[in-house]
């Protein structure tokens, strides 16, 4: 009798020590997939951190224009880094007429094909025909241009945004749209 009750007491634990380490490599298993899937958590960010990031009165080359606030848009990746955009009030500055809008990227990104490192940036804009518009992106500082993006009309909204920065999609972890007006460009967030 005692041999076989051994037995039997020995399967079960062996049983419950293989459930244990398949539980364990489980989790180890599935460790980094959820580190991956936080890499991209962006979200819209706030007004107060939209607040803390854009400045009242952007340096825009040799003068420092008035920012209209309400009508900031941003995303953050909630470490600290943000992609951030704003209004400007250009009425008797001499970027009147040349520039439109202040962008802040605390990350690399590609705006429509043209390539910004982290910094500051403001672009303006003229219509080509109806669907599109020709984006043209410059050092805020120099005011260098950098090179030229195609806005596409959207399909999705008939919601007009003086400017809004909408957060990649949970397909595309990295893709970003900057929307002027019912036109969006293309923004592929490069990793840090």
């Amino acid at each position: 009798m005692i041999p076989t009750t051994l037995q039997s007491m020995t399967r079960s634990n062996i049983g419950n020590v293989i459930r244990i380490a398949a539980a364990t490599l489980l989790v180890v298993l599935l460790l980094p997939v959820s580190a991956m899937a936080q890499k991209h958590l962006w979200r819209q960010a706030t007004d107060a951190e939209l607040g803390a990031v854009l400045p009242a009165r952007a340096p825009v080359e040799k003068e420092h224009i008035e920012t209209e606030m309400r009508a900031a848009s941003g995303i953050t990746d909630g470490k600290g880094h943000f992609f951030a955009g704003v209004v400007l009030i250009t009425a008797g500055y001499s970027a009147d007429g040349k520039y439109s809008h202040y962008l802040i990227t605390q990350i690399p990104l590609s705006m429509g094909g043209v390539f910004l490192a982290p910094g500051q940036y403001v672009f303006g804009w003229q219509r080509n025909g109806d669907a599109q518009l020709s984006v043209h992106i410059h050092e805020a500082i120099t005011g260098k241009l950098l090179g030229n993006a195609v806005a596409h009309r959207m399909t999705t909204t008939n919601r007009v945004e003086s400017l809004r920065i909408w957060p990649p999609m949970e397909k595309d972890a990295n893709l970003a749209l900057l929307q002027i007006g019912r036109f969006a460009v293309d923004c592929e967030l490069k990793d840090r």
